[in-house]
């Protein structure tokens, strides 16, 4: 059975125990027996870290979305807009929701959240990195990066074990990949944006090129993200990330063969 099916099926087996237990308690309407305290039963330890990952992804959407004292139309627009992009049932669809709207609340415990988190994710940075990842594309759905948006985002960063450095780094290369799509969608991709997609400048050797491009599709390999606790609906978000680097390295290649 699919992390899914337990969640919606095994009840007081399924608790996590926690704050991201009491937040999946909410949202399906479990008693939570906080005597559990996180013990693992009822649930392996990748469909425990897919739980973990589902339900903290839409949580803080909602926290980041708070982020400024306000929800915008289009900030639960942009969160609407992820759900679809997952193409979650409706029912996942619903908890999706739920979650969102729990993360928005004033009591909402973030840092308990993210320590937990962390901690079902056994730190692994590659699965911990693709959900900052989604949680700048949503913050940047709109073009604009607010300065309390990016706060909670640094906040959020640096409690999953990142630096300043790293996340700025990763805010550039996420805002590059999105504007790279939407370019490639228009045939309009510049040179310049495919250089941004890898994270390089374009004095970089080609061997520098190459390892840049290993590294980052080793980062978002689909399956290897899944293997390790990505929620198999979000694996669209991944092969989409890989197809973008792989276009954004091919274009490149093209580039200099041609001078």
């Amino acid at each position: 059975m699919s992390w899914w099916g337990k969640a919606i099926g095994s009840g007081l087996g399924f608790m996590m125990g926690g704050p991201l237990g009491a937040i999946i308690g909410a949202t399906f309407g479990h008693r939570i027996d906080q005597g559990l305290g996180g013990e693992r039963i009822g649930i392996g330890d990748t469909e425990r870290t897919q739980v973990a990952f589902f339900t903290a992804t839409f949580s803080i959407m909602g926290y980041l979305a708070k982020a400024d004292g306000k929800v915008s139309a289009s900030e639960i627009s942009m969160a609407e807009q992820v759900m679809t992009n997952m193409r979650l049932m409706p029912e996942q669809r619903k908890a999706a929701i739920s979650l969102f709207n729990q993360g928005k609340q004033d009591d909402f415990p973030i840092a308990d959240i993210l320590l937990q988190f962390r901690r079902e994710c056994h730190r692994r940075s590659n699965l911990l990195q693709m959900f900052l990842e989604i949680l700048i594309s949503t913050a940047l759905a709109d073009g604009v990066l607010h300065a309390d948006e990016k706060k909670a985002l640094y906040y959020v960063a640096q409690q999953l074990g990142f630096n300043a450095v790293h996340i700025d780094q990763l805010i550039k290369m996420v805002g590059a990949q999105q504007h790279y799509a939407d370019s490639a969608q228009q045939t309009s991709a510049s040179i310049d944006d495919a250089y941004a997609v890898l994270g390089i400048e374009s004095s970089v050797t080609d061997g520098e090129m190459k390892t840049a491009y290993r590294r980052l599709m080793a980062q978002h390999h689909p399956d290897k993200l899944v293997s390790k606790g990505l929620p198999e609906e979000m694996i669209r978000l991944a092969t989409e990330k890989t197809q973008e680097i792989n276009a954004a390295y091919r274009q490149i290649k093209k580039s200099r063969k041609s001078q």
